[in-house]
């Protein structure tokens, strides 16, 4: 009995810039994965796995909400160690993921400790099992997509900023759009084998792609010319840290790969800000208006000098620029 073939990328209507983000991580995957935020039924998970069939292995793997970390990293058996002078290892969720995509649905109201562990392998490739003084590591390379409904639980900013790219699927389709949507589901329902063999060309040219930017990617230089005009934007965004300066770079390549240029280009920069940015801005509160001139100087500048000290605790207050909780769309909660 075969597996039920995934819904192609290539045959999903609309959801542009989230088709943009995952492809791009696929082409680089040291990107961080990608954060995805919406309301229920946005096609979310069918993204997800359209995307694993864009990857050598086309494993995609769905990491359980009330999942425990032995299940996420995998066990230790000590018996085996002392009968048998090794530690036999029972592979978890990141071992099977390896190759592949992990889909973590609703990562905010996963444990913070386990969703620390999840995004250290997904930025190392490697997972390493301790017990007793007694340590395991293997490969764990996979694209790394998560989901959430900000209106259920939000993520501490510290691992919001750990995903690479963040996209808001907030729109909402125009009718003609949105029946498109329902007559292609229908028919890959009645006959997913057929439907998928309808879009082989177009998925196997979105595949193809996948694949020579990623052939491309490392003959691209990490310039420093883009990397200037990456952290002066950074800078004006006000981030906390470097990751989305690093990040942003990565993108703007792995973007410079899939147009199948030879090297960055503002284009390339611009078409990846907002992945790398949304969930790391920090907006600066308006500045209070200017104080008029002769209210910020309390004395004048001879009465000032001749006294040799001026009067430091009549100086007006100075306006200071404060972040700003991130704007979050509303969605409504799940029954």
């Amino acid at each position: 009995m075969t597996d039920t073939p995934h819904f192609p990328l290539s045959a999903v209507v609309g959801a542009d810039s989230l088709k943009l983000a995952l492809c791009l991580t696929a082409i680089d995957p040291k990107i961080g994965g990608v954060l995805i935020e919406g309301p229920r039924g946005m096609a979310k998970s069918t993204l997800a796995r359209g995307l694993a069939d864009l990857l050598a292995s086309g494993q995609f793997v769905t990491l359980p909400l009330g999942a425990t970390e032995e299940r996420l990293v995998g066990t230790l058996d000590l018996d085996a160690a002392l009968g048998q002078g090794k530690a036999q290892f029972s592979p978890g969720v990141l071992a099977r993921a390896d190759g592949g995509v992990l889909y973590v649905d609703e990562v905010n109201l996963l444990a913070d400790h386990l969703v620390d562990v999840l995004l250290d392998v997904a930025a190392s490739g490697t997972n390493v099992v301790e017990r007793d003084g007694i340590s395991h590591r293997h490969a764990a390379r996979f694209v790394l997509i998560g989901t959430m409904n900000p209106e259920e639980g939000e993520l501490r900013p510290q691992l919001l900023d750990r995903f690479g790219l963040n996209v808001a699927m907030n729109s909402q389709p125009q009718p003609a759009e949105r029946g498109e949507i329902i007559r292609r589901r229908l028919r890959f329902d009645l006959d997913p084998q057929g439907f998928c063999e309808q879009w082989a060309a177009e998925q196997d040219a979105l595949r193809e792609r996948c694949q020579q930017a990623r052939e491309r990617l490392h003959g691209i230089e990490l310039d420093d010319q883009s990397l200037a005009v990456i952290t002066e934007r950074c800078y004006a965004a006000a981030v906390d840290g470097m990751r989305a300066d690093l990040v942003w770079l990565r993108a703007a390549r792995a973007h410079a790969a899939w147009r199948g240029a030879q090297a960055i280009s503002a284009q390339d920069i611009d078409a990846v800000a907002e992945f790398a940015l949304r969930h790391r801005r920090r907006e600066q509160a308006g500045k209070a208006p200017t104080p008029d001139q002769s209210q910020a100087q309390p004395q004048s500048a001879s009465t000032s000098t001749s006294s040799g000290q001026g009067q430091w605790g009549e100086l007006p207050a100075q306006p200071q620029a404060m972040g700003v909780r991130r704007e979050v769309p509303s969605w409504p909660k799940k029954p």
